[in-house]
């Protein structure tokens, strides 16, 4: 049977504690990881009580103090830049403030002999009673936004007990430093196309008269709440259309990007054909310039066929505007019949006809936009379920 120390050497992982100010659960957690036989890095951020001297007890443990404190986000970095120059690949990182248990560790390891490469986390059991009101808030806020951000669903997207794969994170350069670094870096790990899975481990919340906890709630969900907001709007203008781009020009060819999504048996064929049909009505809508934005955010936040949407939301590209813009102006001379603009096809027709008369294509290209996207949304429905009858004729 392989020992615990030869998986620790044949991963390339060690064990990295940042801490700051935890010298009454610190010396405890520290026994319990020596008992793994893992190498251990501390890293000491600007502590101001008995941590010198704790660490001072363990020479075999590999530890850096710098003062003051400059967050935990820095200290991971500072972690991360310690293990590479040893020579390791994974960084398992846990909290020093008694929450997490060594024993865990284990888990994190078979985790990363089935799944290399991978970003894990240690997903908490959030249920328990003794779990804080404002916990379970941000641990509910971090997952929604983290789904929004890359499309994948995570049952803790804060817990702190984490294998860093940090080999493949030298090459990304991080804009934080405090306690909303651990949410850049896995969203930023998911957009460059590192697994990011989870793994059950325990979790000890303790009284409220013994708990410590150097998060703020004001400043620190305020950073947050600045980072994700950030975060968001580039996965909305770059990552999501890059992505699309990739699986239609570089991984597939369009047709079967779009037939893999219309029998996906992972979704029903009703949420098919509403996107279908919403791709439709958002690639219409007069919202020049921000359609694909919206309509990303819209389908994220109601779990529609992401690319579905966005290749029906693609049907205002270059070649179609004239049209679009033709049709809707002559769904437009149906509300204003005193008033309508005539325009026609054969001339040039781009964004800049929309001028002539403003009110005639607003109404016209919502009407369109309606009408269009409810078509075809009908139209893929039906298509959808004869396919669904020859298949299971066939099967």
């Amino acid at each position: 049977m392989e020992s615990q120390q030869h998986i620790f050497d044949r991963l390339k992982v060690c064990i990295l504690v940042p801490t700051f100010n935890n010298a009454k659960t610190l010396k405890t957690l520290l026994k319990d990881l020596k008992l793994l036989d893992g190498y251990i890095i501390v890293v000491n951020d600007g502590s101001t009580d008995d941590t010198e001297k704790i660490l001072s007890e363990f020479p075999e443990i590999h530890s850096v103090s710098y003062s003051p404190n400059r967050g935990k986000g820095y200290a991971l970095r500072k972690g991360f830049l310690l293990a590479v120059e040893q020579g390791f690949e994974y960084a398992i990182s846990i909290d020093s403030d008694g929450q997490h248990f060594a024993r865990d560790i284990p888990t994190f390891l078979a985790t990363l002999d089935n799944n290399p490469g991978s970003l894990i986390i240690g997903a908490r059991n959030m249920d328990q009673h003794s779990v804080p009101a404002k916990s379970s808030f941000g641990h509910k806020f971090s997952n929604f936004w983290y789904r929004v951000e890359t499309g994948i669903e995570l049952p803790d997207t804060q817990s702190g007990y984490r294998l860093y794969p940090i080999a493949r994170l030298q090459s990304m350069s991080f804009i934080t430093r405090r306690f909303e670094f651990e949410i850049e870096v896995i969203v930023r790990a998911a957009w460059s196309g590192i697994p990011v899975i989870s793994v059950p481990v325990s979790v000890y919340y303790a009284p409220p008269e013994e708990r410590i906890s150097h998060f703020r709630p004001f400043i620190d969900f305020t950073r947050i709440s600045i980072l994700n907001t950030f975060l968001v709007f580039i996965s909305f203008i770059y990552i999501k259309p890059r992505d699309l781009l990739r699986r239609l020009f570089l991984k597939k060819k369009w047709k079967e990007v779009l037939v893999d999504e219309l029998f996906d048996p992972s979704q029903s064929d009703m949420k098919k054909a509403f996107s279908v049909g919403f791709g439709i009505f958002m690639g219409i809508l007069p919202v020049w310039g921000f359609q694909l934005l919206v309509a990303i955010f819209i389908a994220v936040l109601f779990r529609l066929n992401k690319g579905l949407v966005i290749l029906f939301a693609n049907i205002s590209i270059p070649p179609m505007i004239p049209i679009i813009i033709y049709t809707s102006y002559q769904f437009g001379a149906f509300w204003m019949p005193g008033s309508a603009q005539t325009i026609s096809l054969t001339k040039s027709l781009s964004l800049s006809a929309i001028r002539y008369n403003f009110k005639q294509y607003l109404a016209g290209s919502i009407s369109l936009a309606v009408i269009a996207g409810l078509v075809a949304g009908l139209i893929s429905f039906v298509l959808l379920k004869i396919f669904s009858k020859k298949n299971r004729i066939i099967l």
